[in-house]
């Protein structure tokens, strides 16, 4: 796909700007706490792509002292597209910081000067934007949809982002553009931010069958990951991202159990798709614990809906959190996938199956044999996390 070329220079200055707006930034004052007078939350679910991140991510928008927007460093990687993940880095990580802060200025640099809520990317999955005083396409404690919101708010002024962020006792965003946890130790270490991390990752196999079904929507990241200088990637035989992506998540965990810094403990979370998609609830209830938010029970029901659905899902479902069978969807790429592919992705990914905790399989029989639990228990042995609850605040 041909695209306009943007210089190295361009993307330099574009760079270095945002940089400086961000140390212009730092010595503003701080955005009120919310009702209450507790200090923030500030959470960050740190995934990939097609790694169950949307719906991780619903389980905190639709929490009613959510404030959540998805993917805020979507905006940096497609004013930027020519530039390379490592790069990028602390683009992304410069929004991050202002989101959380509720400084949504920092969109200035990504988004038109004239914009509506609408500008956000993936803005009405956010049930906060869907609700007052952001819009008014459901009451605040209410579960919100998607399909409701998107006519009902779109051209509602972008200011309202801002101050509907403010008023909420959390701040919740989804990222998937970060590649290290090194990137974010200044986060951690923000005076201003009194950040936490979930950490959520899923078998490499799933993760390819899940990306084989939307290749063309990840054409343009693809390219960033491979560093293509703004080619768009939508076939990738050798498999190359779903390699980084794997390294990313050894990576992103060793440096969280390995001699983490003292800053990090109790701050950072694993978890593991398959066990939400198992257990849902209790898992649920340990990320709220984590968070300081508590399961009520509208919440729970809605979370029994959404994983105990009929099948996986459509295709044209992809990138939306419906109603599905969960542990369906997690063990849909024993039946699609060839075992050669699976051969070859447990070859690239052997690192982080050992690590995360997944069972390789040496056959196309042991493949298909449900029976077979491919998902090794947590033990202390192998998972000894550094944020044990024990460890929790």
């Amino acid at each position: 796909m041909w695209l306009p070329r943007i210089s190295s220079t361009a993307v330099t200055v574009l760079l270095l700007a945002q940089t400086g707006i961000l140390l212009f930034l730092v010595s503003w004052p701080r955005p009120p706490s919310p009702a209450g007078g507790k200090e923030r939350v500030h959470l960050l679910v740190l995934s990939s792509w097609r790694s169950g991140s949307s719906f991780v991510g619903q389980l905190f928008s639709q929490h009613p002292d959510v404030f959540y927007l998805m993917e805020p460093g979507w905006h940096v990687w497609t004013t930027l597209s020519q530039g390379s993940a490592p790069a990028l880095h602390m683009a992304v990580r410069d929004v991050v910081r202002s989101v959380f802060l509720c400084d949504m200025d920092v969109f200035d640099a990504y988004l038109p000067w004239r914009r509506n809520l609408s500008d956000l990317f993936q803005y009405a999955v956010s049930r906060a934007l869907c609700s007052p005083p952001a819009c008014s396409a459901f009451p605040r404690g209410a579960i919100s949809s998607e399909a409701v919101c998107k006519p009902l708010c779109a051209r509602q002024p972008f200011r309202l982002a801002q101050e509907a962020c403010r008023t909420y006792s959390h701040v919740v965003l989804k990222e998937v553009r970060f590649f290290n946890l090194q990137v974010l130790y200044q986060l951690l270490n923000d005076p201003a931010l009194n950040l936490r991390i979930v950490h959520l990752v899923r078998d490499p196999r799933a993760v390819l069958r899940s990306r084989e079904q939307t290749a063309k929507a990840l054409a343009r990241d693809n390219g960033i990951v491979l560093g293509t200088n703004g080619t768009w990637v939508e076939a990738d035989p050798g498999l190359r991202v779903v390699r980084e992506v794997c390294r990313s998540h050894v990576r992103i965990a060793e440096a969280a159990t390995q001699k983490p810094p003292p800053f990090l403990r109790g701050r950072y979370r694993l978890v593991r798709f398959e066990d939400l998609a198992r257990a849902p609830l209790p898992e649920i209830r340990a990320l709220y614990a984590f968070a300081g938010l508590s399961l009520t029970p509208q919440l729970e029901a809605w979370i029994h809906n959404i994983t105990h659905g009929s099948g996986p899902g459509a295709r044209r479902e992809a990138f939306k959190t419906s109603s599905r069978d969960a542990v369906n969807v997690s063990q849909a790429w024993r039946h699609a996938l060839p075992f050669a592919k699976i051969r070859r992705v447990q070859e690239l990914c052997a690192g982080a199956l050992q690590l995360l905790g997944y069972r390789p399989v040496f056959s196309e029989s042991e493949q298909r044999n449900l029976a077979l639990d491919l998902v090794l228990p947590r033990g202390p042995s192998s998972f000894s996390w550094a944020s044990s609850t024990a460890a929790h605040p």
